[in-house]
């Protein structure tokens, strides 16, 4: 009947047409805001869009990311060690701003707007960066590459560099957790082929986002790493324009929903009415506080789940209370509704669990840094042909690749048969990816250990200074991308799945919040080891020449801390409850079992 409302002033025979076309049951808008009909709006049509949107995006941005450590290192003049801490705190910043981007699309933009202003800004930071590295920074011309270090940069020069970048950061974050959430939003969750195609959406949008960086690894990076910097950047600055002008193709494809406003408010509400009950005592069979009437505006209502039981005290309903409802001035600082008293303890439910991510994200952020100036100083010669060492992250993306395939195509439907369910649960995913994670930095952690009893004697320079081949790296790599299909697919699914409606895109940001800290812990935790590490006999275990440190212990130290993560993972999965959405009627409540863990 939503269809209906909209078509009053059509003539009869539109009228009669448009009555047979199918809404979609989950309050979504088109871009006249008017309920989308199913078969004119979003599905496939839209998401493929969104995905190569994502694959160019990722393209731009990893022509920059992944070659950033050496253009620190052989342009801007820094050392491993600084320039490894440079790259983790920008990749932390470009994570972060994703919080600000999240919150700016569920409360007022939107998620299609916000993704269109953060690419704007995104590419304002490419063009500024490529005219910057043109004019002032790759002097003398030709410099950048391994035998020609540029000379030294005036204050302004490296201030309009660490603006064009944290441009780039800003754009490229605010943009990230939106595009993943409004990928999600084509799809209705109340048709049975629709909510599949959802659950496989997330794997194909972090297939994208590693195709997209299969040309930044090779292609780009051969030419970055040859001091060809100006034209990666332009290419990247190209790529990320295409990609924001098949984004706007797809506006009157597209399914939107309206942002539900800022949460903080409902959250204080929730915290604020039940200090003030706090002396009153919740049974389990009091009714406590609902709005009868169901809102797509305002998201689906959720049903009351065990646990917190101090924050109950919000939604039960005194004889103060009572009173102030039947004279119509009962205020939401006064009572709080179920579901936003669920809304508040879905969120603290959360927390422990994307705690526990955070360490992960710092294994993850050395492919980055650390695995690329260890193959800097390895053998990277086939012939006479040299491998950049930034472009062994191919490895990572062929192993996303071929994970993601074997995933969903053999280990899932076998474990559903094994198990008879549905399959691996989200946590239960990203529990392995904990364990591949521990076996790809006991993996780094050996290859270093080779690489030093193969070091080249009396090597003055650290680049190059090991007769071990580059291609002892691959199963570190592999190991990593193995590990992200599970952690950080995993996710994405259950992140989006298990926040409110009007807190998706806080759900995407969560995941990228945690790369965010795990770069600035892998930061922290390399100042520290440093600090510790530095002897009269010794510069630390990551110094300028690798082979005079021991990079290998700071491998391993990472692989016993991700144990330790592990444990409490498991621990905090264990005790995790799932949230259960009421729907548009009393018994379209969610399927997912409450009890399921790792």
């Amino acid at each position: 009947m939503g269809c209906l409302y909209f078509l009053r002033k059509d003539t009869m025979e539109e009228k009669v047409n448009k009555e047979h076309q199918v809404c979609t049951s989950d309050g979504a808008i088109d871009s006249q805001g008017h309920p989308a009909v199913r078969e004119k709006t979003g599905d496939w049509v839209a998401a493929i869009l969104i995905l190569v949107n994502q694959g160019l995006a990722t393209l731009a941005f990893f022509g920059i990311g992944v070659n950033l450590v050496l253009f620190l290192t052989r342009v801007m003049g820094q050392d491993n060690a600084e320039a490894a801490n440079s790259v983790s705190k920008w990749t932390g910043t470009v994570y972060l701003f994703s919080l600000l981007g999240a919150f700016l699309s569920d409360s007022y933009w939107g998620r299609y707007m916000t993704c269109a202003i953060f690419q704007v800004i995104f590419v304002i930071g490419l063009v500024s960066l490529s005219l910057s590295s043109y004019i002032f920074l790759l002097k003398p011309s030709g410099c950048g590459n391994k035998e020609l270090p540029c000379g030294s940069h005036s204050s302004y020069q490296t201030i309009l560099f660490y603006v064009s970048i944290y441009l780039i950061a800003l754009g490229n974050g605010g943009y990230q957790p939106n595009i993943a959430t409004f990928g999600a939003d084509q799809f209705d969750e109340g048709d049975t082929r629709e909510q599949h195609s959802k659950i496989v959406f997330f794997s194909y949008f972090y297939l994208a986002l590693n195709i997209g960086s299969l040309f930044s690894n090779t292609i780009l990076n051969y030419f970055e790493d040859d001091g060809l910097w100006t034209l990666g950047f332009w290419a990247s600055a190209g790529s990320a324009a295409l990609a924001l002008v098949l984004f706007l193709c797809g506006t009157r494809r597209y399914r939107y929903f309206k942002p539900n406003g800022n949460p903080l408010p409902r959250f204080c509400q929730v915290f604020v009415a039940a200090t003030r009950k706090w002396k009153v005592k919740v049974l389990q069979d009091d009714k406590l506080y609902e709005v009868d009437e169901f809102s797509t505006d305002e998201g689906r209502k959720m049903l009351h789940t065990e646990g917190f039981r101090f924050l109950d005290k919000a939604a039960f309903i005194t004889s103060k209370n009572f009173k102030q409802m039947e004279e119509s001035k009962c205020s939401p600082w006064y009572l709080s509704t179920v579901t936003q008293v669920e809304e508040v303890k879905c969120i603290l439910r959360l927390l422990p669990i994307w705690l526990c991510t955070i360490l992960y994200s710092v294994v993850f952020a050395q492919m980055a840094s650390l695995f690329v100036e260890q193959g800097d100083a390895m053998d990277t010669r086939i012939s006479s042909f040299h491998i950049p060492p930034a472009s062994m992250s191919t490895f990572d993306i062929l192993s996303v690749a071929i994970v993601i395939f074997i995933y969903r195509r053999v280990l899932d439907p076998l474990v559903a048969r094994t198990m008879k369910s549905k399959g691996l649960t989200e946590l239960q995913r990203m529990g392995i990816g904990l364990v591949l994670a521990i076996m790809a930095m006991v993996s780094a952690g050996l290859v270093e250990h080779f690489r030093l009893k193969n070091a080249i004697e009396d090597c003055n320079e650290c680049k190059g200074s090991s007769s071990l081949s580059i291609f002892w790296q691959v199963p570190q790599y592999v190991f990593v991308g193995a590990s992200e299909v599970f952690m950080y697919v995993g996710q994405l699914e259950f992140f989006n799945a298990q926040t409110p409606d009007g807190l998706k895109s806080f759900g995407s940001a969560l995941c990228m919040t945690s790369i965010s800290l795990g770069n600035y812990v892998s930061s922290l935790l390399v100042a520290i080891v440093m600090k510790i590490s530095a002897t009269d006999e010794m510069p630390g275990w990551i110094p300028g020449n690798l082979n005079k440190g021991h990079l290998d212990m700071f491998y391993f130290l990472l692989a016993a801390l991700t144990a330790a993560d592990l444990v409490i993972y498991v621990l905090m999965a264990r005790w995790y409850k799932y949230i259960k959405f009421q729907g548009n009627n009393e018994n379209d409540t969610n399927k997912e079992d409450p009890e399921v863990g790792v």
